[in-house]
């Protein structure tokens, strides 16, 4: 196993308390698509308790996988080389079978909708994509931690 190196620049990122930014900014969007979800959804579906639990299910199971996801990088990515990579691929896919433990338990359980759970797993993506938008809302918040670029 390497040796960690240390990264130059590490201690210069802008962290609130012990939330780094960028993964404070992907919860906010994550929970907005969960109440953008929650409230055009609810109106659709027959069966709203369902959809309502599938959905917050999949948007708590975003959120705890984009917080995995943000600690395995900022933890191995310390490491040089082939034992970062290593590291990084065992995480992922300890990311992905619990991700998938949990789909196949909605799905067998019968205690949620799985297709709102998948909408609201589906919110990593969308928090993603919709990061640029919750940096600017974030920075008027905490533009002393934030800064505006």
């Amino acid at each position: 196993m390497e040796e960690k190196q240390e990264l130059p620049g590490k201690e210069s990122r802008k962290k609130i308390g012990s939330i780094d930014k960028t993964l404070l900014e992907l919860l906010v969007g994550i929970l907005f698509w969960g109440a953008v979800c929650q409230a055009a959804g609810v109106w659709i579906v027959k069966d709203k308790p369902g959809y309502s639990i599938g959905l917050w299910i999949g948007v708590l199971l975003a959120s705890l996988a984009g917080t995995h996801m943000w600690w395995a990088l900022d933890r191995f990515l310390e490491y040089g080389g082939e034992a970062a990579v290593k590291l990084i691929t065992k995480h992922n896919i300890i990311r992905y079978a619990v991700i998938v433990m949990v789909m196949v338990l909605v799905m067998i359980s019968g205690f949620a909708n799985p297709l709102s759970a998948f909408l609201g797993l589906i919110g990593l993506k969308v928090a993603a994509y919709l990061q640029p938008f919750t940096h600017k809302i974030c920075a008027k918040f905490y533009h002393d931690q934030f800064g505006t670029n």
